[in-house]
């Protein structure tokens, strides 16, 4: 069925018991209950997994409230840099010859994976995070990536001394080229003589910049020898690397992504230079697809979570949104009716 679009706080439960896994070399963490009608829910982590202070930590806050809401079972893997589409598809075949359903991949990465074991195992209804796959056993959870990005771009536009904005992606790929161009769309809709530096980490099939801190922290570096005042890093787990950077020279600032970085424990830190994050509830879409297997009626198809149902947020913690807040909820405004048609690419 296709579910309804709702978006529900997620919350921090129990920590699972490590162990280390044989198959691909990966790391993985299980908890284990022995009733047969115990719900059974296994993960499959993007490179960096839980403990990259940002997407997968969002995806884990999910799997957190689901387990200890209904008393789940759950099997965490995560995938290393470097490995093959083989390695993705092996992963998410043992979780559900394991028994696991649903069994969620965290990441575009996985979608050519999926495709292919969620047509061998149909009885199994799996969840795909950043991508769209074919299999009608699969619950899509995309989000408007572009539209919280565009309002990062005009706080950074307000923030700014100089005008001088930066933007490091993770990989170049079309995914984290969302929120490129909606973040440089918003720096310039706000302050047309403003100029956008664009970097990636990586490229195509090298998926390190999603997992490198130190590559972060050298591009950040970079950028700020330049003059640039305002960073935004969408890179995963590389991105803990330019907030530190950027916390280092006194009147810059740093955006955050998919998690509030100034809330996680690694990086509280810094939080004085953490200006805002640019939110995604992929913990949500991770709950409720657990929910609707647990109520008997798995989620299937597409939703995407957008900036309209606070799939995509800015935080605000340390109130550094205050005196621009008012023209932040100004463009919102005019994204959520409309008047605004945010640019998926650059």
């Amino acid at each position: 069925m296709r579910r309804v679009s709702k978006i529900t706080a997620a919350c921090i439960a129990t920590a699972a018991l490590a162990f280390t896994a044989t198959a691909c070399g990966e790391s993985s963490t299980e908890s284990s209950t022995s009733d047969k009608d115990t719900l059974k829910i296994g993960m499959a982590y993007d490179v960096g997994g839980r403990g990259d202070n940002s997407f997968n930590d969002s995806a884990a806050r999910g799997l957190d409230k689901a387990k200890a809401e209904f008393n789940a079972e759950t099997k965490e893997l995560t995938a290393k840099n470097g490995e093959t589409p083989a390695d993705r598809e092996a992963r998410l075949a043992s979780l559900a010859q394991g028994g696991y359903n649903p069994v969620i991949a965290v990441g575009f990465a996985y979608k050519d994976a999926l495709d292919k074991v969620a047509a061998k195992y149909p009885k199994v209804n799996f969840g795909l995070v950043d991508s769209v796959a074919e299999a009608k056993n699969v619950d899509n959870i995309v989000f408007t990536e572009e539209q919280g990005s565009y309002l990062a771009g005009v706080a950074a536009a307000l923030k700014s001394k100089n005008g001088q904005i930066g933007f490091i992606g993770g990989v170049d790929l079309p995914l984290i080229k969302k929120f490129a161009a909606g973040y440089e769309q918003g720096v310039l809709d706000t302050n047309p003589k403003a100029k956008v530096q664009i970097q990636y980490l990586s490229t195509g099939s090298d998926l390190s910049g999603f997992g490198s801190p130190d590559k972060g922290k050298a591009a950040a570096k970079g950028m700020l020898d330049k003059g640039i005042d305002v960073i935004y890093a969408a890179a995963g787990g590389s991105g803990a690397g330019a907030i530190e950077a950027v916390s280092g020279q006194k009147g810059t600032w740093v955006i955050g992504v998919d998690s509030d970085q100034a809330k996680d424990p690694a990086l509280s830190k810094y939080a004085a230079s953490i200006l805002t994050s640019v939110v995604k509830n992929v913990d949500t879409g991770v709950y409720e697809l657990s929910k609707s297997v647990k109520d008997g009626k798995p989620f299937t198809g597409t939703h995407t979570y957008s900036l309209a149902e606070d799939g995509v947020s800015l935080t605000t913690t340390g109130d550094h949104l205050k005196d621009i807040q008012a023209k932040i909820d100004e463009a919102k405004k005019k994204i959520i009716d409309g008047t605004i048609k945010v640019k998926t690419t650059t």
